[in-house]
């Protein structure tokens, strides 16, 4: 046995008799035929200890009760005989329930014994109503009445009383909230990861938030969730193994009968009985009607479906996993992300637009025994049932006041950011009366904004000129600064995206010299009180400090015409340049080192993909530049949609080539106040 660590200890002391070695589930898997979740339901029931020898007897137990109960293949008659020979046995299995038209009553079926018409009792199927949709694990003590046997048609094989695979009681929300509340918020998140089973110290943040994503629509009603990726992620485990509440569906045709709702009985369909829909293999997924998908797009946007004139209401998620055949790069390049859909929906921009969260399923690594924890977790059961008894709740209210939205956001992307933030909020404090820090606010917030942003880049590939503005941003407080929120995939750190950039920070290019190379080059400057600036690199180059030493002093002389009212003098000013080519000094970027400053005082953004190119001098006057047309082109090559240069380029730049300039656009300006309101973001 794996030594406990703190992590361990707190739990056990938090959630007594909830949790659960993990390592111990993986030591019954593949043994018997039945998910996790019926597994772990047995080791919480005797194995809920930290103590060695009670969790060895409790294995024991587990062991004799699995063995005597499941029903491997091959073993279906010798099940049913015991059951006529002792008159009753006890299983373990899946029970569905049909209603029997002609005999006016209910008829069971166990899969496990191949029996499709036991008898049950009304008062047995009414209260668990879920066995006449999907059905549901339960402990079965399956009578023989051989009387009944004898008659004809006779059905001698009785279902006399079950009980559903549940540890969970009714304050569970409750208790478990107590106990999150003894967890700091890091060691919360990584016992929610060791509670599905995995090691958090094995997974990136970028894994662990995904992870943490794949959580959201089991705790938020009617939400929809696309995730696509490589093979061997574990894509559909969550919806097939650790929750009762999720119904997994494989490819193959899907019936609007079976999902919504069946026309001829009225009965409800899968959204209605269940939390959480997935559709695992979605390349394979059609409907059996040509308005399936319509039916379906139009439950995701109102959770509403009809039939007939009545208008039926269900609150199930939608999710939607599937593989790509190549990498996401190559995806990029060749479509879309969405690529891998069924027809009916893969270029469909209002079917994507109901989509709440598309998760990058590249962020997560393929399945190894090295990523499954040997340390304690919550019992799965009990983890699904607060799942979705935090269905009922909402935390969007804590986004009121502390959190506001830019203006590329539309009325949908708004509501998918909200239940993002809602759902990831209540995984992460579940009691509502918990305190939500800033920092874990803006986390969820982030993550809500490129999840929905990356719906909205495929959209915007597809041509539709109504998702032309992706770039998110997002403002915390009244006087905070609005920030900008990217999909990595799309644009890397040191990469010119389409996005602004945080203020203080521009491209540049210096048009290199004698013995300097052309080069691009980022300027960062941060801002405090004080005064004075400062090149935070060590042994910057004296060109570039040259530039820095003439922007500061043309802020401070021109400063009411750059900033107005804001006094330069009483700030300190850090900078830090970083190169991205060969070349290292950074001459004639002083234009670009007043602009970053001037943005870092008045707080405010860069146009994205503008790449700043010029010199000044002390004076004031603009420096000509000597190889105009190479800047352009190195601009361009560097991925900038927008290039900023003295006028004094114009007429050399009459030689740019046809196809350089249909690419890029070349703004032109006089002075460093007419280059600065060129360059902020409106």
């Amino acid at each position: 046995m794996n030594a406990l660590d703190s992590l361990d200890l707190k739990a056990a002391n938090a959630f007594p008799g909830h949790i659960v070695r993990k390592d111990l589930v993986r030591r019954f898997r593949g043994q018997f035929p039945v998910p996790t979740y019926v597994v772990e339901f047995m080791l919480g029931r005797y194995c809920a200890s930290t103590e060695p020898e009670e969790i060895e007897e409790g294995i024991q137990m587990v062991q004799s009760q699995l063995s005597d109960r499941t029903v491997r293949a091959g073993e279906e008659e010798l099940f049913k005989s015991r059951a006529r020979d002792r008159g009753a046995v006890r299983i373990i299995d899946i029970v569905t329930a049909r209603l029997d038209a002609k005999t006016d009553s209910y008829l069971a079926t166990l899969p496990s014994l191949r029996l499709n018409d036991v008898r049950i009792a009304d008062k047995i199927v009414l209260d668990h109503d879920r066995m006449l949709t999907g059905g549901f694990y339960a402990e079965v003590e399956l009578g023989y009445d051989a009387s009944i046997a004898q008659e004809k048609g006779g059905r001698p094989f009785e279902v006399m009383s079950l009980r559903e695979i549940q540890l969970s009681t009714r304050d569970i929300l409750d208790k478990i909230a107590a106990g999150r509340a003894q967890l700091s918020t890091p060691e919360w998140k990584n016992f929610l990861l060791r509670s599905v089973g995995l090691e958090p110290e094995k997974l990136s943040q970028r894994a662990q938030d995904a992870m943490l994503l794949r959580m959201v629509p089991f705790v938020e009603s009617n939400y929809n969730m696309v995730e696509l990726g490589p093979r061997g992620t574990g894509k559909s485990h969550l919806f097939q193994q650790v929750s009762p509440y999720a119904h997994l569906v494989s490819g193959g045709k899907a019936t609007v009968a079976r999902m919504f709702v069946n026309m001829s009985n009225g009965q409800r369909g899968l959204v209605c009985q269940y939390d959480v829909v997935c559709f695992d293999e979605v390349s394979g997924i059609s409907f059996d009607q040509k308005d399936g998908v319509n039916i379906m797009k139009g439950y995701m946007e109102s959770g509403e479906f009809s039939r007939g004139r009545e208008s039926i209401r269900a609150e199930g998620s939608i999710v939607m996993v599937g593989n790509f055949d190549v990498d996401v790069q190559h995806q990029q390049r060749v479509g879309h992300l969405f690529g891998p859909m069924p027809p009916e929906m893969r270029n469909d921009t209002a079917f994507m637009d109901r989509i709440h969260c598309y998760l990058p399923g590249w962020d997560v690594p393929k399945v190894s025994k090295d990523l499954f924890t040997n340390q304690f977790g919550l019992v799965s059961d009990v983890l699904a049932e607060c799942f979705s008894r935090l269905r009922a709740e909402s935390r969007v209210n804590v986004l009121s006041g502390r959190v506001h939205f830019g203006g590329a956001l539309s009325g949908r992307d708004q509501n998918a950011v909200n239940k993002t933030v809602s759902g990831l909020l209540k995984l992460i404090f579940p009691d509502p009366s918990m305190e939500v820090p800033d920092e874990d606010l803006e986390w969820a917030v982030r993550l809500a904004l490129e999840v929905r942003r990356r719906v909205k880049e495929q959209q915007k590939r597809i041509g539709s000129a109504e998702f032309r503005n992706t770039q998110f941003s997002y403002v915390m407080g009244l006087d905070g600064v609005e920030k900008y929120v990217a999909t990595p995939e799309l644009q890397s750190e040191d990469s010119i995206g389409s996005d602004p950039l945080p203020p203080g920070q521009v491209w540049a290019i210096s048009p290199g010299g004698q013995d300097e190379a052309i080069g691009l080059f980022r300027i960062e400057v941060t801002e405090n009180s004080g005064s004075g600036v400062r090149i935070l690199n060590q042994s910057p180059p004296p060109p570039f400090k040259e530039s820095v030493k003439i922007a500061e002093q043309n802020l401070y002389t021109r400063s009411r015409e750059l900033v107005g009212d804001r006094n330069p003098k009483e700030h300190e000013f850090a900078v830090q340049i970083r190169s991205f080519d060969a070349a290292k000094n950074g001459a004639q970027l002083g234009v670009a080192a007043l602009i970053a400053l001037c943005s870092a005082l008045l707080g405010r953004s860069l146009k994205g993909g503008l790449i700043i190119a010029g010199g000044i001098n002390l004076g004031g006057s603009i420096e000509p530049i000597h190889n105009p047309i190479d800047v352009v082109e190195l601009a361009l090559e560097k991925g900038a949609s927008t290039v900023m240069m003295p006028v004094s380029c114009r007429k050399a730049l009459i030689d740019l080539s046809d196809e350089v300039a249909t690419k890029i656009q070349v703004l032109f300006y006089g002075d460093a106040p007419d280059a600065l309101r060129k360059s902020l973001h409106e």
